[in-house]
């Protein structure tokens, strides 16, 4: 058995909210965020059965309801399969901040994956965004093991 005190553990805060409890995210979700922090990358897991795969990486297909444990590297890049422009602010839970408006939230079909998955788009005017638009995520420089070490999505230039 590994000595649990070599591990690093991520912890994630919601600014000044207190959170009364600990969790784990698990293997599957845990590699998720370290290749995301620390090689800006993201990562699915394939079914060996339907070989679907699904972001964020999961230890069961929801489908097949069998054991997933091939991981797959993803280029990041996607299609737009839907968008909302919202102009009304909410306390952000990760940061315990009012988000500013406008911003976007998208369903991004990422290439090579079976799934859409939601995240934010740089575009807030809805005339420049189209519907399978092609698109890129832009990293934050200090990343951190954090769904929001992804900014935002933009465009792929010259598609």
């Amino acid at each position: 058995m590994e000595d649990v005190k070599k591990k690093e553990l991520l912890s994630v805060y919601s600014g000044e909210a207190e959170q009364p409890f600990e969790w784990s995210a698990g293997k599957y979700v845990s590699r998720f965020l370290v290749e995301m922090r620390d090689n800006k990358r993201l990562v699915g897991c394939k079914c060996p059965k339907c070989k679907k795969v699904l972001v964020p990486p999961r230890r069961v297909c929801g489908e097949c309801f069998v054991q997933m444990d091939e991981i797959v590297t993803l280029s990041g890049e996607g299609s737009l399969y839907s968008f909302t422009v919202l102009n009304f602010g909410f306390v952000d839970p990760d940061t315990g901040i009012q988000r500013p408006v406008p911003y976007t939230c998208a369903n991004i079909a990422l290439d090579g994956t079976d799934c859409t998955w939601a995240h934010y788009l740089e575009e807030t005017d809805p005339a420049k965004i189209k519907i399978g638009m092609r698109l890129r995520p832009v990293w934050e420089e200090n990343r951190r093991g954090h769904l929001l070490d992804i900014k935002h999505f933009v465009p792929v230039e010259g598609k």
